[in-house]
């Protein structure tokens, strides 16, 4: 890059700026800006395309295009050269423009006379804003120099455009960050709420795009990559013989920080006008653009480190983000791309919701909020680039629903859903105390989910007669080594204290799959749902097992305790599990330890191959647990983290509920105690249906247990049985339309 190449690039930076310090609409500026840039290029023609929503583009501003065609020519995304350019995030040269593969000829603009075409993004970290092109009716190439400063100058309009330097007239033109959004995520836990967002990890915003002083920019990034480099170096040394994952992510970041390839361009983009935060941002966009439509998960990863440690130099040099401590708003509502456990227990009960770009419905965050009973929305695309702090949020974490800036009607109506469910708790509430019987006489046992001491107190306000259901592996997943024995015993002491002598089943470590431990190594499995987790790893590694074990036998303190095992697929791991439990009851008597007053030992049933184990297996075990969550996606081989197959099977198909049915059966004739655990026994309908083929017990989230109990207590289980026979005679894949006719006609 020469010196005079570097020099025309400033001096069009500091035309730029000139330009858009001056007075005038957003119009006004995207005029002067598109003359400036044609002069500075000595091209005909420079032209603003804008996203007018995520798949059409609107011609914006042009110099040497028919004026008239201005916010009236569009384009799909991908069509044309300019849909081209916005689609793959990447620039097109080409000298003859109308021979080029793709070429979209729009008549109203009187480009044809134009053959050479330059488009560059104009993008912000992945967000796509729109197209910068220039063109000249001379059919040559244009130079790397010339492509390079015109994403330079893409750079600086994504920039101002973040800013709201280009709000005016036109239909494309508005204030960022400013008009309402709606985003379709997915449900992780159900609920409603209204509050302030609040990022996780803001966004840094650079206000201060283009530069007055090149010299002091190359300074003021070489101090901050120093800083970078010092702290990551710290942060190496802190975690030397410690976990091995740790130290490779650190040592990833280690690469970036010292790649003399990525100093090398940032210091060009400083050469060529731009700050240092803005040449940082500028190197981000890039790489996301590159690596983002990489499909090797490996190089998608490290898109990951780099732009975590793009993120942490421009906190450095900004001073924004989380080192600013922005304070949490009144209501807070999380926004984060993803969190873990242990994050998200700091913030605890203080959110009202959250909602992750990504997570999953059995991910470490999605077990904590459920335990926390706080709304959670995933899936939700680009809302971190969409939210800041403050903004009104709406989360209906019931239909999986983002309202971010909602409007008037759109507030009204929310609030009248809201009040609608508060006034529906208050029915509940009357009947808390009363027994779930239903018009048949029938009595079902309603019990409660829980992981946390936090989750305890919901015992009293819900009416739940016990917990169905301790997960025991978040003591494990929110640290970052294996909790000792003697917290562990404690902690489940606690669990018994605070139920005040309700039924308490506690579930021994369910790990694997999607619940990995932060100090154990990860399994490259390629259908990790089906591969070595829960019951088989500790049969595998029955050390920690074993640890469990005494941990539960002396938190009970010689009061009843009910453990159960997950994951259990065959009789002979249930008799494996069981029997290394009851050495560790052997061990504990032989050291004068107190035992339990009563042992029971139970076994989730989750795969489809325990349904048919001998009849033995129901003998033998104390209490059987139906894990529905795992036992749905297994049936029908739909995966529950994969939105496209997870909603697909319903519940009440026939051959589900047969199958519920089945295993009720056998418990009956073996005298099994058993229940349902899971979503679907918080949901009344469901319940109903369990409850009308033969369950007598159910477990779930504490604020379900209410409305389950409603309709059970107005329900006759004889003639829903009637139905639900009735139905399947019929042929029908699902019962459910049935039930919800009679429900409706007053059943």
């Amino acid at each position: 890059m020469t010196e005079q190449t570097e020099t025309r690039s400033r001096k069009l930076l500091g035309r730029l700026r000139d330009a858009l310090a001056a007075e005038g609409a957003g119009q006004e500026r995207l005029d002067r800006i598109t003359h400036l840039i044609a002069d500075s290029m000595r091209t005909e023609v420079c032209s603003i395309y804008l996203f007018r929503d995520e798949d059409t583009l609107e011609l914006c501003a042009t110099q040497g295009l028919n004026a008239e065609a201005v916010h009236k020519t569009r384009l799909r995304l991908g069509e044309g050269l300019v849909g081209r350019v916005a689609r793959f995030s990447r620039p097109v040269n080409a000298p003859d423009a109308p021979s080029e593969k793709g070429f979209r000829y729009m008549p109203e603009t009187g480009e044809e006379v134009f053959s050479s075409f330059l488009g560059v993004p104009i993008q912000r970290l992945g967000e796509r804003l729109g197209v910068l092109v220039v063109q000249s009716r001379e059919a040559r190439e244009f130079s790397g120099d010339e492509i390079y400063g015109l994403e330079v100058v893409a750079m600086v309009l994504a920039e101002m455009a973040e800013l709201g330097a280009f709000i005016g007239e036109g239909a494309a033109l508005s204030a960022p960050h400013q008009q309402p959004v709606v985003i379709n995520g997915g449900v992780a836990q159900e609920g409603v709420a209204e509050g302030r967002a609040y990022l996780h990890e803001p966004r840094v915003i650079v206000t201060r795009p283009i530069a007055e002083d090149p010299h002091l920019e190359a300074r003021r990034l070489r101090g901050a990559i120093n800083f970078l480099r010092v702290s990551v170096d710290d942060m190496l040394s802190a975690e030397e013989g410690g976990d091995k994952e740790q130290l490779q992510v650190l040592e990833a970041y280690r690469m970036f920080a010292n790649s003399k390839g990525w100093m090398r361009r940032m210091e060009e983009d400083i050469a060529r006008g731009l700050t240092a935060e803005a040449a940082v941002e500028k190197e981000q966009s890039s790489a996301r653009a590159r690596l983002g439509q990489v499909p090797d998960a490996y190089l998608r990863e490290r898109l990951y480190d780099l732009d975590d440690l793009s993120n942490r130099l421009l906190r450095i040099l900004t001073g924004q983000g989380a080192d600013a401590g922005a304070e949490l708003p009144e209501n807070p509502i999380l926004v984060a791309r993803n969190i873990g456990p242990a994050e998200l227990l700091e913030y605890g009960r203080k959110l009202k919701g959250i909602v992750l770009e990504e997570g999953s419905v059995g991910s470490h965050a999605t077990i904590v909020a459920r335990a926390l009973a706080i709304p959670l929305v995933i899936h939700a695309a680009r809302i971190t680039t969409e939210a800041l702090n403050g903004d009104h949020m709406m989360i209906d974490g019931e239909q999986g629903i983002v309202h971010l800036r909602p409007d008037d009607t759109v507030v009204a109506a929310f609030r009248d859903k809201m009040a609608m469910q508060a006034k529906a708790q208050e029915r509940y509430v009357s009947i808390r105390d009363k027994p779930a019987e239903t018009l048949s006489g029938e009595v079902i046992t309603l019990k409660m989910n829980a992981g946390l001491m936090a989750d305890l107190p919901s015992l009293e306000g819900s009416g739940a007669e016990g917990v169905g259901l301790f997960r025991t592996e978040l003591q494990f997943l929110i640290r970052n080594k294996v909790p000792r024995r003697g917290e562990l015993a404690a902690l489940y002491a606690r669990v018994m204290d605070a139920a005040k002598g309700r039924p308490v089943i506690f579930r021994t470590l369910d790990i694997g799959s999607d619940k990995v431990l932060p100090y154990m190594k990860p399994q490259d499995e390629p259908n990790p749902a089906l591969g070595w987790r829960a019951i088989r790893v500790g049969l595998d590694k029955p050390g920690v097992m074993r640890m469990q074990a005494q941990a539960l036998l002396r938190g009970a303190g010689g009061r009843p305790l009910a453990v159960m095992f997950p994951m259990i697929a065959q009789f002979e791991e249930f008799k494996a599990a069981r029997a290394l439990f009851l050495r560790e009851v052997e061990r504990e008597r032989t050291l004068g330890h107190v035992l339990p007053e009563r042992l029971e030992i139970g076994a989730m049933l989750e795969t489809p191959s325990l349904a048919f184990a001998p009849a033995q297996f129901f003998g033998m075990a104390d209490f059987i647990s139906i894990g529905g969550n795992d036992l749905k996606q297994f049936f029908f081989a739909a995966d529950r983290e994969n939105e496209l197959v997870r909603k697909r099977y319903d519940t009440l198909n026939v051959s589900f509920l047969g199958l519920v049915e089945h295993i009720a059966r056998r418990c009956d004739e073996a005298g099994t105690p058993v229940s349902f655990c899971g979503e679907d026994a918080g949901r009344p309908v469901e319940a109903l249906c369990f409850a009308a083929v033969g369950l007598r017990s159910l477990s779930m989230r504490p604020a379900s247990i209410g409305p389950v109990k409603h309709l059970l207590r107005q329900s006759d289980l004889r003639a829903a049985r009637r139905v639900i026979e009735e139905a399947r005679a019929s042929g029908r894949q699902s019962v459910r339309p049935a039930i919800m006719e009679w429900l409706r006609s007053g059943g």
